[in-house]
């Protein structure tokens, strides 16, 4: 298959992530002593993507990365066709940087219902360095949006910091010269099939 019918066919699975929660934030006076010592609030919104995954009788399944719903007071779901919904947190896994979150089928209408589905998922282990990759997501915000390229390398070791358990991990990563943008985190990338490999 050619891009556009593969991006075409996944659309559908995608979705755009808006967080939005309140975050303690330095008071600048405070910082060198003057005025009150009070926490200072603000309320923050943060985009990322995920890739529907299941879905049973009353609930669809979302995956994305913890790190796009990470402190969330409240989350947001956009499907392909700009319908909204609001979403909760089913799971997290932040040493993994992986959660589910799920929206209730009763707050999604029809119409809507009738353009989503559920992705394809491949299997990573089949990749070779190489192979084409495409990647879907809300990047920088903006909807949905396309980039190519190919598996640059694969069990590429990367170590991360788990800011909730103050330790560090290594993860086994597929490296790709697809255009990943702020934004895309949890959105899927695909091979040449059109299939869901990470």
């Amino acid at each position: 298959m050619d891009v556009s019918t593969i991006a075409k066919n996944a659309m559908p699975s995608i979705v755009s992530i808006t967080n939005q929660s309140v975050q303690e934030v330095q008071n600048y006076f405070s910082m060198f002593g003057y005025g009150a010592q009070t926490p200072q609030t603000e309320e923050t919104t943060s985009c990322g993507s995920g890739i529907i995954v299941s879905q049973d009788a009353d609930n669809l399944y979302i995956a994305t990365n913890n790190h796009v719903v990470e402190g969330a007071d409240s989350l947001t779901v956009a499907f392909s066709d700009n319908t909204t919904v609001s979403a909760e947190i089913k799971g997290t896994d932040p040493s993994t940087d992986l959660a589910v979150i799920r929206v209730a089928l009763s707050s999604i209408d029809s119409d809507t219902l009738n353009t989503i589905k559920v992705a394809t998922l491949g299997n990573s282990d089949d990749l070779k360095a190489g192979q084409a990759a495409i990647a879907i997501g809300n990047a920088l915000g903006y909807g949905q949006s396309v980039t190519t390229g190919v598996i640059s390398a694969l069990n590429r070791e990367v170590t991360v910091s788990d800011s909730n358990s103050n330790t560090n991990y290594t993860a086994e990563l597929i490296q790709t010269s697809a255009a990943i943008n702020p934004g895309n985190s949890g959105g899927a990338l695909l091979n040449a099939a059109g299939e869901v490999i990470g």
